[in-house]
């Protein structure tokens, strides 16, 4: 079984940075590919909001948290020593994109922290993380 095709999934959240750390380690080990994914349509109204003013809208506001969660995410992937690197957003439900992503890029892992910026906690994992363990194609780690 290849290991070779790793995806991590982050929203900028302590747990998502765990879980970008335990990507980056497993990616460096094995001499793979890591590649980066966040969604957007998750984050703080608050914060969409703030940026938003500044940044002349929605779209844009959310076009620049998700481009400033990659960046971070893949600077600290680089730090690990990892040398192929990608990154993608989306947009929409975090499970969803999540799960759709790692389908389309055939991805023999992902990654992804228990919880992450969402308000409704579940019991044990995250809503986000228990819908992609369920219906994930391919092995799924969780950082807790």
């Amino acid at each position: 079984m290849s290991m070779q095709r790793i995806m991590v999934a982050t929203d900028g959240s302590a747990g998502a940075d765990r879980a970008v750390e335990v990507a980056a380690v497993l990616a460096k080990a094995v001499d793979g590919e890591l590649l980066i994914v966040t969604i957007g349509g998750n984050f703080p109204a608050e914060e969409i909001r703030k940026l938003a003013c500044a940044e002349g809208g929605v779209g844009e506001a959310n076009e620049l948290l998700c481009n400033r969660i990659l960046l971070e995410a893949k600077e600290r992937a680089e730090r690990a020593g990892v040398r192929r690197i990608g990154t993608q957003s989306g947009w929409g439900d975090p499970a969803e994109g999540i799960i759709d992503a790692a389908r389309r890029e055939r991805s023999d892992m992902l990654v992804l922290g228990r919880r992450g910026r969402g308000k409704l906690a579940g019991w044990l994992l995250g809503s986000v993380s228990r819908e992609v363990v369920s219906r994930a194609p391919c092995i799924v780690v969780v950082v807790p």
